[in-house]
């Protein structure tokens, strides 16, 4: 990679156009952005996945979720590379797709409401609320990001990862009908941890991008001499047809899960401000306070529009920006395509409904790694904060000890009222709250050393 702009520019064959600003030659635009999309697509269907799944949604129901998922993963981008006017839109090489943050809100609203019928409405009306929220909050939200440092984000980020493994393991049990991990459930699961892994190894390139597809494959095929693959699932699915709005019924709107939401739109904000301003860096192209908003509000502008077509938050892919890194095409119309094949993909139900149909087993393996590497990130972000101080340890202690408790202990708030159970019981609105809340009073209130934790630069997270 160049270390001046003009040498990069020079590099790339285009005199006075940025690398970010280039347009490449067809063919290779097209299987750059076919990287894009391959590197992210697993990570995009995950997580209607994740809450399709734990909340025991009918093959149908789940394929409206994965294909709106989709679909707004493509428009969420197009806004982030291609921008509106000189309001929205960070025009860098941003893949957005379905963000990780809110699931454990979005299960526990599903469960308190007492399921998906009653659930997803409300479950959108928080999303829709909470993103007007986030597009307000952008033009302002650069200068907060002082009380989000790496001790706190860190936190909120391991949290996020580690209290979704064990989702990744009740999928195993769920797959049995003795409601016990059976040996042959557990083996497919380990074969196609293996397959990852031996992909990671010993392949390179864009094998090794899309190990995580190749090996759902694996498996999936594995399953089926071993009695674990239904195929029933594809019966009935159109190759072409628009997601249908408001599957679930007409948004809702509840307040104990609309400030919950709001919670994970901060979190959300966050990361996307880290991941744009590492970005920017990589393609060097300075991104000051109004590109951060602009990106913000795409984020924002996405999320507020994914209801409508039964998905969820979008955020800034960090995947994606290892692979700018790894292919050093930094072109945001290379990325924009990707948004459009999103699109095109999403608009097929037996796309979404093929990725359905693969084992339990088989999406807890890749779900291991994906919950991993979430809180691998976490855990990188905090190498950038202070530990050695104990008020930061502190942090980082209370964080994940009062997260994790409804991971970790099912019904940990059963018995209190319906409105705290949607607040306290993801654990992630309750252990962000705390870390911000912590870093506040052991780094800002009354002490003139809050910049030992204070205003770090932020990391990107993978």
């Amino acid at each position: 990679m160049s270390s001046h702009p003009k040498s990069a520019r020079a590099a790339a064959g285009a005199p006075g156009v940025h690398p970010v600003d280039e347009i490449l030659p067809p063919g290779r635009m097209l299987v750059a952005s076919l990287q894009h999309v391959a590197s992210m697509y697993a990570g995009a269907v995950s997580v209607p996945l994740v809450v399709a799944v734990a909340a025991k949604m009918s093959p149908g129901d789940t394929a409206v979720l994965m294909g709106g998922s989709l679909l707004m993963a493509g428009i969420a981008t197009l806004l982030q590379t291609l921008g509106i006017g000189n309001f929205i839109g960070s025009r860098l090489p941003f893949v957005n797709g379905v963000s990780f943050a809110g699931v454990g809100v979005m299960l526990t609203i599903i469960s308190t409401q007492g399921g998906i019928e009653a659930g997803m409405p409300v479950v959108f009306g928080a999303i829709i609320v909470s993103s007007l929220f986030g597009f307000l909050v952008s033009s302002y939200f650069s200068r907060l990001v002082r009380f989000f440092p790496p001790v706190v984000t860190g936190s909120v980020i391991t949290l996020i990862g580690v209290s979704l493994i064990p989702v990744a393991y009740d999928w195993i049990v769920d797959d049995s009908a003795t409601g016990a991990p059976e040996p042959r459930s557990i083996g497919l699961a380990g074969a196609t941890i293996l397959a990852m892994l031996l992909l990671q190894r010993f392949t390179r390139g864009f094998l090794k991008q899309i190990s995580m597809l190749i090996a759902m494959v694996f498996g999936t095929l594995l399953a089926i001499p071993m009695g674990l693959a239904d195929f029933s699932k594809l019966d009935g699915a159109d190759p072409v047809g628009i997601p249908s709005p408001l599957h679930f019924g007409a948004p809702e709107f509840n307040i104990p899960a609309i400030i919950s939401m709001c919670v994970v739109m901060l979190v959300i904000l966050t990361e996307s401000t880290a991941d744009m301003i590492a970005l920017g860096k990589i393609v060097e192209k300075d991104v000051d306070e109004k590109t951060i908003a602009r990106g913000l509000r795409a984020d924002a502008l996405g999320s507020a529009l994914s209801p409508l077509f039964n998905a969820f938050h979008a955020s800034a892919f960090a995947q994606n920006i290892g692979l700018v890194v790894i292919s050093k095409v930094r072109s945001r119309f290379v990325v924009a395509l990707s948004g459009a094949i999103l699109v095109l993909i999403g608009l097929s139900p037996a796309a979404a409904a093929l990725i359905s149909v693969v084992p339990m087993p088989v999406l807890a393996a890749v779900s291991l790694f994906l919950f991993g590497s979430i809180a691998v990130s976490g855990i990188q972000t905090l190498l950038q904060a202070d530990l050695h101080r104990g008020d930061n340890a502190l942090i980082v202690v209370v964080t994940l000890g009062a997260g994790l408790a409804p991971a970790l202990s099912d019904g940990f708030y059963g018995a209190f009222p319906d409105w705290a159970q949607i607040v306290l019981g993801s654990g992630i609105s309750t252990g962000c709250i705390l870390a911000v809340a912590l870093n506040l009073v052991f780094n800002h209130l009354g002490t003139k050393e809050s910049s030992a934790g204070a205003e770090p630069e932020p990391v990107v997270t993978h």
